[in-house]
């Protein structure tokens, strides 16, 4: 067999020949929307790669990107990395100190960043030790009063640089092509580098009809951010293979992500249960047409029943729980409903899709604990653990690898267990894990059936030190407006629970809280809870 090389390169070649007048529809600011056509895309890709390149980038280079999702940032994900530069997507949600933290870890040359987010980054630049020169990506060619040097602006760069720069064609496959860091909760964020060959093949992997079933006639809108896990990949995918791309820009609310979806047909769009329970609540208030949508994709942390069901019951939109992490690229699995499912009720296919689903073709899992690897039983919990070639096999100059990466696989640092017909449950993280009279309890399966309650917005539980059984469960509730924070609300609550749980699962008690801290990526911030509720 030939041995051609799985490289991006490849990608902006298909787009360019077979979809030329497909759109990217970027929404730069508020009243902005740019409709840019993939033959255009490519040139604007090779202009960047000319002027990065004159601006010193080269083989092995880390340019670094601090933006939305608009048409600039994926003009980056092709004209950094095939040129053999490292692109690095830095979270703008973390902490100062740690943008800081992961730029000097990086060693980031070139920063491109968000004309609206360059004051925010302006401030933290004397801490920046290797960054050269800022490129300020917005629609206009003036550069900003700043007193950093070497400050450009992206469109002027534009104009004057070649599209008849040409990618290397011998560029290795196994090149580095890509780098995110964890949203970390404890300690720095873990760097992970992916390669050129880990995202062709996870790319691949989205368009499979068992997956996100990526094809040329999808609209495809990432509400995830481009800077969380590459907006898991569907930016990549989408270029190869030439679908529409809605990228919705700055300042997103859910009647714009809403508004979107009606005026462009979206049919495929992918983000966070937080946003989805913003956007439900919104399309409640105010209906909009939903029928282009064929799916749903959600994944971060745990999906609440209440809110699947409302998605596939109420707006016959299907609703597809994911898992996956940073160093996963990130799909491991799909809550997809295979043809053994056929004809199940509405409350087993919402039971169905809360889980995390049908392991991806080219992965492989177990799950361990104590004993060795579990059965595949629905109950017996372990660490999941995964392997496969777009997983990674390191963190970044991180001596904490040693920890993850062991004997060939990634020991995930979450708890899981396998039904008897091959579905994945994640359970709990280790560390979240709680040990209630050396019986393990799962927060996950507390939180989601809180969260079906009709009162509750959100919930999360938490372990709070007992004398006498270690850990007990404590559960921490946001309510739907209107609802009382009262003795009989959480009353009913408990009651709720018992019902559904043995009585040693259940909490010993609820807190109402008005919001519940979370991380960069819209996860539940346990450790800050726990400092909060057990100082």
């Amino acid at each position: 067999m030939m041995q051609t090389p799985l490289n991006l390169t490849s990608f902006i070649r298909r787009a360019e020949q077979f979809f030329p007048e497909k759109l990217i529809i970027s929404r730069t600011a508020a009243d902005t929307i740019h409709r840019i056509p993939y033959r255009e895309f490519a040139k604007r890709t090779r202009k960047l790669a000319d002027a990065l390149t004159k601006l010193g980038m080269s083989h092995g280079t880390k340019v670094a990107t601090f933006g939305w999702n608009h048409h600039r940032h994926l003009e980056a994900y092709f004209g950094v990395p095939c040129t053999g530069a490292i692109l690095h997507m830095v979270n703008i949600r973390l902490s100062p100190e740690h943008i800081a933290y992961v730029v000097n870890h990086a060693e980031d040359e070139i920063m491109l960043v968000d004309d609206n987010l360059f004051p925010h980054l302006e401030k933290l630049a004397p801490l920046l030790k290797t960054v050269k020169h800022y490129v300020i990506m917005g629609d206009s060619k003036d550069i900003p009063e700043t007193d950093l040097p070497n400050v450009h602006a992206y469109e002027a760069l534009l104009d004057e640089a070649s599209d008849a720069f040409e990618f290397p064609e011998d560029l290795d496959e196994n090149t580095p092509a890509g780098m995110c860091y964890t949203s970390a909760t404890t300690g720095n964020p873990k760097g992970v580098v992916y390669t050129h060959r880990g995202i062709v093949l996870h790319s691949y992997a989205l368009g499979l009809a068992d997956a996100m079933g990526l094809q040329e006639r999808d609209v495809v809108m990432p509400v995830v951010p481009m800077f969380h896990v590459n907006a898991w990949g569907m930016p990549f995918a989408a270029v190869f293979f030439g679908s529409t791309q809605v990228l919705p820009g700055p300042g997103l609310v859910p009647d714009l992500l809403l508004d979107l979806i009606e005026q462009e047909k979206v049919t495929l769009t992918a983000g966070v249960p937080t946003i989805w329970l913003a956007v439900l609540k919104a399309q409640d208030a105010k209906p909009r047409d939903l029928s282009s949508l064929r799916a749903i994709v959600c994944g971060g942390s745990a999906s609440p029943k209440g809110l699947i069901r409302a998605f596939e019951e109420r707006y016959k939109v299907p609703f597809i729980v994911g898992y996956g992490m940073t160093e996963t690229s990130p799909l491991v699995s799909l809550s997809v409903l295979t043809s053994g499912m056929d004809g199940v009720s509405m409350d087993e296919k919402v039971d169905l899709r809360a889980l995390q689903g049908l392991i991806m073709p080219g992965l492989d899992v177990k799950v361990v604990n104590e004993n060795g690897e579990v059965p595949w039983d629905g109950k017996t919990m372990g660490e999941l653990a995964v392997r496969g070639p777009w997983i990674a096999d390191e963190y970044y100059k991180d001596e904490r690898t040693a920890e993850a990466f062991r004997d060939g696989w990634l020991y995930t640092g979450d708890i899981a267990v396998m039904t008897d017909f091959g579905y994945l449950k994640i359970t709990d993280r280790t560390k979240d894990l709680i040990k209630s009279g050396g019986e393990w309890i799962s927060s996950v399966d507390l939180e989601n059936a809180l969260m079906t309650h009709d009162a509750v917005f959100e919930a999360a539980v938490i372990a709070v030190p007992d004398e006498k059984w270690q850990e007990r469960p404590l559960g921490v509730v946001v309510l739907n407006e209107g609802q009382a924070a009262d003795d009989a609300m959480k009353a009913e609550l408990l009651g709720y629970l018992e019902g559904q749980f043995a009585k040693w699962w259940v909490p010993d008690d609820i807190v109402f809280m008005e919001e519940i801290p979370k991380t960069s990526v819209g996860k539940f911030l346990k450790a800050e809870l726990r400092r909060q509720l057990n100082e």
